[in-house]
């Protein structure tokens, strides 16, 4: 069994003149980012890899993810940077066997395209929830029955939850 994690960045700033590849979070972001962190944590969802976008607030959304999960093995991947669905999943399968955990922080649209794409059954209100919107700091959890992760496909996983800051702390917007 593999379990895919879909991490999306935490909600970010716009500062003028700041190219995007650049932009940090806000401090809304910097609140959901730990608070995401700690819920995977208390849900023993730590993952064996993480692939994190070369983003600023990618990366700044998963450090302070991870430092509620402990040391996980990380690695920076390019090619998915404000990727299509496609090149998310080229990611996926590429990640080393040995790893049945993986976590991917990106971003949208190719985030929410690529979840919708993977999963073909599970909890149906939370696929619905899933199809019509994730949010930034929004985790999805995908089951997989497979050996490998090259053998990861369109309609293959199961909807294990997906959840947004919001229904962790009512007072965080999306």
């Amino acid at each position: 069994m593999r379990r895919l994690i879909l991490l999306r960045h935490a909600k970010s700033d716009r500062p003028p003149g700041l190219r995007d590849l650049d932009r940090p979070l806000n401090p809304r972001g910097r609140q959901a980012a730990p608070l995401m962190g700690r819920y995977l944590a208390d849900e023993e969802l730590r993952p064996d890899l993480a692939l994190v976008s070369p983003s600023a607030r990618t990366q700044e959304t998963w450090e302070a993810v991870a430092a509620a999960l402990g040391a996980v093995r990380t690695e920076t991947v390019r090619t998915i940077y404000e990727a299509p669905a496609s090149a998310l999943l080229a990611a996926i399968r590429s990640a080393p066997d040995e790893a049945g955990r993986v976590i991917l922080v990106g971003h949208n649209p190719g985030m929410q395209d690529l979840a919708v794409k993977l999963v073909g059954r599970g909890d149906a209100a939370a696929r619905n929830r899933l199809r019509t919107q994730f949010p930034t700091a929004a985790v999805a959890v995908i089951d997989f029955e497979a050996a490998s992760w090259s053998e990861i496909g369109w309609g293959g996983g199961t909807l294990e939850r997906f959840v947004r800051p919001k229904d962790l702390a009512g007072d965080l917007d999306e």
